[in-house]
Protein backbone atom coordinates (compact mmCIF):
# COMPACT_ATOMS: atom_id res chain seq x y z
CA UNK A 1 0.00 0.00 0.00
CA UNK A 2 1.22 3.50 -0.78
CA UNK A 3 1.00 6.58 1.43
CA UNK A 4 1.55 10.27 0.72
CA UNK A 5 3.42 12.06 3.51
CA UNK A 6 2.96 15.85 3.26
CA UNK A 7 5.06 17.86 5.70
CA UNK A 8 4.88 21.64 6.00
CA UNK A 9 7.81 23.39 7.67
CA UNK A 10 7.37 25.89 10.47
CA UNK A 11 7.77 29.51 9.32
CA UNK A 12 11.34 30.80 9.04
CA UNK A 13 12.85 27.36 9.65
CA UNK A 14 15.22 27.03 6.69
CA UNK A 15 18.22 27.04 9.05
CA UNK A 16 16.78 24.13 11.04
CA UNK A 17 16.05 22.25 7.80
CA UNK A 18 19.59 22.74 6.52
CA UNK A 19 21.14 21.75 9.87
CA UNK A 20 19.30 18.40 9.72
CA UNK A 21 19.32 17.82 5.96
CA UNK A 22 22.16 15.28 5.80
CA UNK A 23 20.63 13.15 8.56
CA UNK A 24 17.24 13.34 6.83
CA UNK A 25 18.70 12.34 3.46
CA UNK A 26 20.58 9.43 5.03
CA UNK A 27 17.34 8.26 6.68
CA UNK A 28 15.38 8.52 3.43
CA UNK A 29 18.07 6.86 1.31
CA UNK A 30 18.45 4.07 3.85
CA UNK A 31 14.73 3.30 3.88
CA UNK A 32 13.45 0.60 1.55
CA UNK A 33 9.92 2.02 1.72
CA UNK A 34 10.51 5.42 0.05
CA UNK A 35 9.38 5.39 -3.58
CA UNK A 36 9.73 9.10 -4.40
CA UNK A 37 10.23 12.29 -2.45
CA UNK A 38 11.56 15.79 -2.34
CA UNK A 39 11.08 19.28 -0.97
CA UNK A 40 8.15 21.53 -1.69
CA UNK A 41 9.05 25.15 -2.27
CA UNK A 42 7.62 28.46 -1.18
CA UNK A 43 8.46 32.04 -1.93
CA UNK A 44 11.65 32.53 -3.88
CA UNK A 45 11.97 28.77 -4.48
CA UNK A 46 12.96 28.31 -0.80
CA UNK A 47 12.37 24.82 0.64
CA UNK A 48 9.18 24.91 2.70
CA UNK A 49 8.30 21.28 3.37
CA UNK A 50 8.53 17.73 2.08
CA UNK A 51 6.40 15.29 0.11
CA UNK A 52 7.15 11.58 0.01
CA UNK A 53 5.46 8.45 -1.28
CA UNK A 54 6.00 5.47 1.00
CA UNK A 55 5.18 1.83 0.34
CA UNK A 56 4.24 0.12 3.61
CA UNK A 57 1.56 -2.25 4.88
CA UNK A 58 -0.29 0.05 7.27
CA UNK A 59 -0.97 3.67 8.12
CA UNK A 60 0.59 3.03 11.54
CA UNK A 61 3.86 2.01 9.85
CA UNK A 62 3.79 5.17 7.74
CA UNK A 63 3.20 7.26 10.87
CA UNK A 64 6.07 5.53 12.67
CA UNK A 65 8.38 6.10 9.69
CA UNK A 66 7.41 9.78 9.61
CA UNK A 67 7.86 10.20 13.38
CA UNK A 68 11.42 8.82 13.11
CA UNK A 69 12.47 11.17 10.30
CA UNK A 70 15.30 13.38 11.63
CA UNK A 71 13.39 16.45 10.42
CA UNK A 72 10.40 15.47 12.57
CA UNK A 73 12.62 14.71 15.56
CA UNK A 74 14.25 18.15 15.19
CA UNK A 75 10.84 19.85 15.35
CA UNK A 76 10.99 21.20 11.79
CA UNK A 77 7.40 20.56 10.80
CA UNK A 78 4.39 22.75 11.45
CA UNK A 79 2.14 19.96 10.24
CA UNK A 80 2.32 16.44 8.85
CA UNK A 81 -0.47 14.74 6.91
CA UNK A 82 -0.36 11.08 5.90
CA UNK A 83 -2.92 9.69 3.47
CA UNK A 84 -3.37 6.35 1.70
CA UNK A 85 -2.58 6.82 -1.99
CA UNK A 86 -3.60 4.85 -5.08
CA UNK A 87 -0.66 5.34 -7.42
CA UNK A 88 -2.47 5.08 -10.77
CA UNK A 89 -0.31 7.07 -13.20
CA UNK A 90 3.45 6.67 -13.57
CA UNK A 91 3.75 3.79 -11.11
CA UNK A 92 6.76 1.76 -12.31
CA UNK A 93 5.31 -1.39 -10.72
CA UNK A 94 2.02 -1.11 -12.59
CA UNK A 95 1.62 -3.39 -15.59
CA UNK A 96 -0.03 -2.16 -18.78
Amino acid sequence: MHFIVYCKDKPDSLGLRMANREAHLAYVRGSDCVRIGGPITGKGDEMAGSVLVLELDTLDQAQQWSDNDPYAKAGLFQSVEIHPFRWSVGNPDQKG
